[in-house]
């Protein structure tokens, strides 16, 4: 509340905020410092899904589905019951772990909390586009860095 006694107007918003298993859903964007292409080799997929199998257990914090491009990282994610950190901490640790010498993050990233099912099938249908868009391959499916249900 401010001093007059009125909640900011940004929070009447929350209660639009979409939930997973009572829990909200997050759209986020991870990006590389620089924007080098580092991320699209199998080495990095592999740490990033070491990463997100014991996130839930270790963090609280489940992936839903990713598409690693070259220079950036999109995912959704939902914080479990009993989340152990919050979510700029598990951005952080995911960062740490599957970083090394050539991959070194954005300190920031962008995150959206999704605001219905119809929301997250659009966001989740334009980040499955992102390769295609890129020129990289011809359809979605031909991107060997993507997943659903990691965790």
């Amino acid at each position: 509340m401010d001093i007059d006694g009125h909640r900011p107007r940004r929070l009447r918003r929350l209660s639009q905020v979409w939930l997973d298993g009572g829990h909200p859903v997050y759209f986020l964007t991870i990006c590389v410092d620089g924007r080098s292409p580092v991320l699209n080799n199998p080495v990095i997929h592999g740490r990033f899904l070491q990463f997100a199998e014991g996130s839930p257990e270790r963090y609280g914090w489940t992936v839903l589905c990713y598409v690693l491009m070259p220079d950036h990282l999109h995912l959704f994610g939902r914080s479990m019951s009993m989340p152990t950190v919050t979510l700029g901490h598990w951005i952080k640790a995911m960062k740490a772990f599957v970083g090394n010498r050539e991959l070194r993050w954005q300190p920031s990233f962008f995150d959206h909390a999704l605001r219905s099912d119809e929301s997250r099938s659009k966001k989740w249908e334009y980040i499955r586009q992102n390769p295609v868009r890129a020129g990289i391959v011809a359809k979605p499916e031909d991107w060997p860095y993507w997943g659903v249900d990691i965790g």
